[in-house]
């Protein structure tokens, strides 16, 4: 190592790299000091510059060369060219982290060499405002300490947690990678609601956001089940069981079932190719 060395190396700067940025400089994880980024967008490397005091690397070489975990925060389609990039400075000594959906631990160990040690993650966008949940899995040269530094990393943005095979990260990119459009959809469908009932969308947006927003913090804070919640709003004969019953009869739990279901097997076809 040189006096280039840095503990954490991302490759691409776009949001989700920002997000990881901005989560551990707030949370002390890491110091600005230890971080670089290369993109070849030179905006996007001027903006963390910028906001974060993160330095650019010279190229991909170079940071994956003089890094201890490095990120792999590119889209799906350009990482092949950037893993041919850095193949031949891949080794046993650097973790790496990938974020690209539908890449495979398979492809990435292949064409990083079989000594790499590879964490694959699935987050998703709310860690944007250090709300996500990301989900983890180890690569079969991956340690447990591994695992517990990449843990770290993304709890810095939100949750995490661990599944031990890999195929669930499809379930898991159908349920949470997708969910938050899921939960946007319905945003989208009480404000015309609310709208349809005579209110103005401004304030159908400000009910339904505090509404979505309120119930979230019950879900967590109270321990409850969302069955349990529900049913304690929902008094025999009252407003919300006849909600309840419209819901059910258009078919409501089937039709978030069917989203999750036709999400997964779109995660499970992208990562056959």
């Amino acid at each position: 190592m040189t006096n280039r060395a840095k503990k954490l190396g991302f490759i691409g700067a776009g949001n989700m790299a920002g997000a990881l940025i901005r989560g551990v400089l707030e949370a002390r994880v890491y110091r600005a000091a230890d971080l670089w980024v290369t993109d070849p967008l030179v905006a996007q490397r001027r903006r963390i510059r910028r906001r974060y005091a993160v330095v650019s690397a010279p190229d991909n070489r170079e940071l994956v060369r003089h890094s201890q975990t490095i990120v792999l925060a590119v889209k799906p389609q350009v990482l092949p060219e950037v893993l041919e990039e850095i193949r031949g400075e891949a080794n046993a000594r650097a973790l790496f982290v990938s974020i690209a959906a539908g890449v495979p631990l398979r492809s990435l160990e292949e064409r990083l060499g079989g000594e790499a040690r590879i964490v694959r993650v699935m987050p998703n966008t709310p860690a944007l405002l250090g709300k996500g949940v990301s989900v983890v899995v180890a690569g079969s040269k991956a340690t447990n300490a591994d695992l517990r530094a990449v843990m770290r990393l993304f709890r810095a943005v939100g949750d995490a947690l661990t599944v031990a095979r890999e195929p669930l990260l499809d379930a898991v990119t159908g349920l949470s990678g997708s969910g938050p459009a899921y939960v946007y959809r319905f945003a989208e469908a009480l404000i015309e609601a609310g709208v349809r009932q005579g209110l103005e969308p401004e304030i159908a947006s400000r009910l339904v956001f505090g509404t979505i927003d309120g119930a979230a913090a019950m879900l967590i804070g109270t321990k409850m089940t969302p069955r349990e919640l529900r049913e304690m709003v929902s008094s025999p004969g009252g407003t919300t069981l006849a909600g309840l019953a419209a819901l059910d009869g258009a078919g409501f739990m089937q039709a978030i079932i069917a989203a999750v279901s036709a999400a997964t097997a779109r995660s499970q076809e992208l990562g056959a190719r």
